[in-house]
């Protein structure tokens, strides 16, 4: 069996564990929250999710040698760097950047750029073609979804996300929370416009799934 070459991720070294338990103040939050259209049991936080998530997917910047391979910088190097991911994480558990683009792209951009990393000392795989392309990353499944908060925040941070459950309950929550919703991204809503609502006060930007819950909102007018 062909050896896979993989730096160590930030989880397995640190954390800004006190800014990330800081923010798990989701219980007091009713707009805008899962929660809000249904309950599940131990749901996991939103925000601390997402930062595990990213923290699994992006490199640790330290020196590691070994195991066939070398990585990483200095340690002088590698706490300046080690410090851009913690900020990062900061902004991404910040409930009011749930849907920040700005902070979810610098996210993103550092998983694909670990990920290239990883492609790159996978590049004589001889599978390296179908497992470590560069420009596609790799999906995620969450086998035992729940309440789906962890395959809604990988999907977030830009990955192709999958989740399953043997709760047929479970299993609509996230059909509806991470499967329809991408179906209609960018799309803007076909619902005919309410009477009450005046055509001045609709938004033009429809990214996202905001057309899917304009259609909601005028169905359920």
């Amino acid at each position: 069996m062909t050896k896979i070459f993989s730096p160590k991720k930030l989880i397995e070294v640190a954390l800004p564990l006190d800014d990330i338990n800081a923010a798990a103040r989701e219980k007091a939050i009713r707009h805008g929250h899962p929660s809000t259209l249904h309950l599940w049991w131990a749901r996991r936080p939103l925000a601390a999710a997402r930062a595990v998530i990213f923290a699994q997917m992006v490199n640790d910047p330290g020196y590691q040698q070994g195991e066939g391979f070398k990585y990483g910088v200095n340690k002088r190097e590698a706490e300046i760097k080690r410090e851009k991911l913690f900020a990062i994480i900061r902004d991404l558990v910040k409930w009011e950047n749930t849907n920040n683009e700005e902070v979810l792209n610098r996210a993103r951009e550092a998983i694909k750029q670990s990920w290239r990393e990883t492609c790159e000392l996978n590049k004589h795989h001889p599978q390296a073609d179908e497992l470590f392309n560069p420009d596609k990353l790799p999906a995620f499944h969450d086998p035992f979804a729940g309440g789906g908060a962890i395959p809604l925040e990988a999907q977030r941070l830009g990955l192709e996300s999958y989740a399953s459950d043997l709760n047929p309950v479970a299993v609509m929550i996230n059909k509806a929370m991470i499967e329809i919703p991408p179906k209609f991204a960018g799309i803007a809503p076909v619902g005919p416009i309410p009477e009450s609502v005046k055509q001045k006060n609709l938004m033009d930007d429809w990214s996202g799934a905001q057309g899917l819950a304009e259609d909601v909102r005028r169905y359920g007018h």
